[in-house]
């Protein structure tokens, strides 16, 4: 919801990995401290983290609490908004019906909906893609005095949906919950019943998702409470959207375990036809010939070694994050009661899954594990001992006296060498380059380490995150 906010991953090559893809089981204790040293460094509120791999899930936990009032903690079990991570579930629900044969994704909207601006001329699937051209009616990072009123629906679609388009439709991409609330109720009318409803019948239940609710009516003690904060100033309780604003646009509240398992049915097969899945994950080409890198409710990232889907979602209060492997039938799920946390998400979501990405073409190197040989060379820098035994001939003339005096004054200064991790990797020349982050006192930096296969390192260079 609230900026659309649409997580496209640029993904290097993992360490860690699993049996059926040629890797090794990744390594929780590491997703742990990278997950601590975030929530650590950027004060979150709450913090509810699930891992999948290799179709299975492999970790779940709750950090800091779920409200600041009660000093409750966060537990797996915790609920959170998961705002816009709600359309592919929206999405799902349209293809599920076109495989019923009650509909098809080229039907036109003024066969459900004639009166709203060029019915005619935009499909379901150009609402899914947004690419329809109606203006969105949550652009906005905060809840305006519009949406502090409650709603319905079709007070928000005859509202927005009925203004000139803001494009011409299939020429442009751009992002609009509005879209949304039409495929919402062009749900109901074929399905004759309410979207929770339909979610519940074909999704929720049998996929076993019992903790993930639709539109829910009030707090209980399962839920977090959302936060927000104004000029880099503390947490504060966030006002929600009043009723009706999110729906079939936002309107989910999950737990990591319920995601993880709608991500691995969804992937497996156990939910679409493959001809529906293809529609949900094929990125829409404009009228131009422009990819959108985004299909019906997913966000698709096929560069790199393996296709990537993601997205991230907004409300008052809450961000979620959300990307599927499906390669090696793995995920990341985040969710988080404050909504100050976008950029934080993004990149602790983005080095997780850089573990779990299957790896092909990283030259293999002799010797000690990545993460080892960098922790060792750090610590070298920090007391001004290099091995230079481990260096290649240019990175040990690179390495003058000077140089090492000066890595040693600056690293002493910051404080001790903490937790190293490891979180992609790639080859560049020939050369295994692995992608690390480095707590050093309270600073967490992240470095590039070029490793040739006898086992030199070629270059270790960090850098301010």
């Amino acid at each position: 919801m609230r900026s659309g906010l649409l997580v496209l991953l640029t993904l290097g090559l993992p360490f860690a990995a699993r049996p059926a893809f040629g890797q090794s089981p990744v390594d929780t204790l590491a997703i742990d401290s990278l997950v601590r040293a975030a929530v650590g460094k950027h004060q979150l509120v709450g913090l509810s983290v699930g891992v999948a791999q290799d179709d299975r899930i492999v970790f779940t936990r709750g950090y800091g609490l779920r409200s600041l009032e009660q000093r409750d903690s966060v537990t797996p079990a915790t609920l959170f908004a998961i705002g816009s991570v709600t359309k592919q579930f929206t999405c799902a629900s349209v293809l599920l019906l076109a495989e019923d044969g009650r509909l098809s994704l080229q039907d036109r909207v003024a066969k459900y909906l004639p009166r709203l601006t060029r019915a005619g001329d935009i499909t379901l699937l150009d609402l899914g893609q947004h690419v329809a051209g109606y203006r969105d009616y949550y652009p906005l990072d905060f809840v305006d005095r519009e949406m502090q009123r409650p709603v319905t629906a079709d007070d928000v679609i005859a509202e927005y949906a009925t203004r000139p388009l803001d494009f011409e439709p299939g020429t442009r991409w751009s992002y609009s919950n509005t879209n949304f609330f039409v495929l919402g109720r062009v749900i109901e009318m074929v399905a004759g019943e309410p979207l929770g409803r339909v979610l519940e019948q074909r999704i929720f239940g049998p996929l076993g998702m019992r903790y993930t609710r639709y539109d829910p009516p009030g707090a209980d003690s399962s839920m977090a409470r959302g936060y927000t904060s104004f000029a880099l100033g503390p947490a504060m309780p966030a006002a929600p959207e009043g009723s009706g604003w999110l729906g079939a646009a936002g309107g989910l509240w999950s737990t990591p375990a319920d995601l993880l398992a709608w991500d691995l049915a969804l992937v497996g097969g156990k939910v679409l036809s493959p001809e529906s899945y293809r529609a949900m994950t094929t990125p829409r080409r404009l009228a131009d010939g422009r990819t959108t890198g985004y299909g019906c409710g997913q966000g698709v990232n096929d560069r790199g070694d393996a296709v990537v889907l993601s997205h991230s979602g907004g409300v008052s209060g809450f961000v979620a994050w959300n990307a599927i492997v499906p390669k090696g039938r793995s995920a990341v799920v985040l969710l988080a009661n404050s909504d100050a946390v976008y950029n934080p998400l993004d990149r602790l979501g983005k080095s997780i899954v850089g573990m779990l990405t299957p790896s092909g073409g990283v030259p293999a190197v002799s010797g000690t594990a990545p993460v080892d040989a960098a922790r060792t060379f750090l610590l070298g820098l920090q007391t001004g001992s290099v091995d230079r035994s481990t260096l290649g001939a240019d990175f040990d003339a690179f390495l003058t006296p000077d140089m090492l005096r000066r890595a040693q004054r600056s690293l002493t200064g910051l404080g001790p060498i903490g937790n190293v991790w490891v979180t992609g990797m790639y080859e560049r020349g020939g050369m295994q380059v692995a992608v690390l982050r480095v707590q050093i006192g309270p600073e967490t930096a992240r470095g590039l380490m070029y490793r040739t296969p006898d086992g030199r390192i070629q270059e270790l260079l960090i850098f301010h995150d």
